[in-house]
């Protein structure tokens, strides 16, 4: 029996058209950062420290139609996208600052939830809004808006204002002191609430070492705003809030 040539040439074509662009379309994007950073020690903090710095940022994740996030590593695609938000907050020991001798110590916290950006070519506007799931159980997160720069091909620079917010929850596990503890320290009793709770800006630059690899820096300021700013822990402290940030970055696409 005769077969005809077109079912092989066929049969060739289907495979090559299916498998390579399903092995493309399913991907996940993402890097992760090493570096040193400067902080508040706690929140309303006059002092600071310097500890390691560990980051993780959300690229894209690819599943054939489903394309969430702008992706990591090259510019990143314009238009709005959805990813994770995650941030940690040292511990607040009263062993390690003499001035809370007396407030209750609060465990490192560890915050989970959901940003959504809005980019453009020249400027993008984000959100999140995190839970707290360990040393506090309030909810909290930041909106901000940057502008972008782009000397040349390696170098992007990023600067904008911010906002920070909390409820009650939070507000009162970091602002607020109890009768307890304010019978236990020269504080006042302080009945902390949510709302807006920090304001400032933050300034990004980001030079491209490789296709995969960059350095970063990161200097940011918020004052601190409502009865995050009146709070006695404050008060006693600072509403002027500083960060420094710098470190190494690597892209990662892991297909399958």
């Amino acid at each position: 029996m005769r077969i005809s040539p077109i079912w092989p040439l066929s049969l060739a074509a289907m495979m090559g058209a299916t498998l390579p662009v399903a092995a493309q379309d399913h991907s996940f994007s993402f890097a992760l950062r090493g570096g040193v950073k400067t902080t508040p020690d706690y929140p309303g903090a006059s002092s600071y420290g310097t500890q390691p710095n560990l980051g993780f940022a959300f690229g894209a994740v690819k599943w054939g139609k489903i394309n969430i996030g702008n992706g990591i590593g090259d510019i990143p695609d314009n238009g709005l996208s959805f990813r994770p938000a995650l941030k940690v907050i040292r511990s607040r020991q009263a062993a390690d600052n003499v001035e809370l001798a007396g407030m209750t110590d609060i465990d490192t916290a560890v915050e989970l939830g959901l940003g959504m950006t809005y980019r453009q070519e020249r400027w993008m506007a984000y959100g999140e809004v995190r839970k707290g799931v360990a040393g506090h159980s309030g909810t909290t997160g930041t909106l901000g808006a940057d502008l972008i720069f782009r000397p040349d091909a390696r170098l992007t620079i990023t600067a904008g204002p911010r906002v920070s917010f909390g409820d009650g929850n939070y507000a009162s596990t970091y602002f607020g002191v109890t009768a307890a503890e304010a019978g236990a320290t020269g504080f006042g009793a302080f009945n902390a609430g949510g709302g807006a709770l920090g304001a400032g800006i933050a300034v990004e630059a980001t030079y491209k070492l490789s296709d995969v690899w960059s350095f970063n820096g990161l200097v940011g300021y918020e004052k601190l705003l409502g009865d995050a700013a009146d709070s006695p822990i404050t008060l006693n402290g600072s509403a002027d809030q500083w960060t420094v940030r710098f470190g190494l970055s690597r892209a990662f696409t892991l297909r399958f």
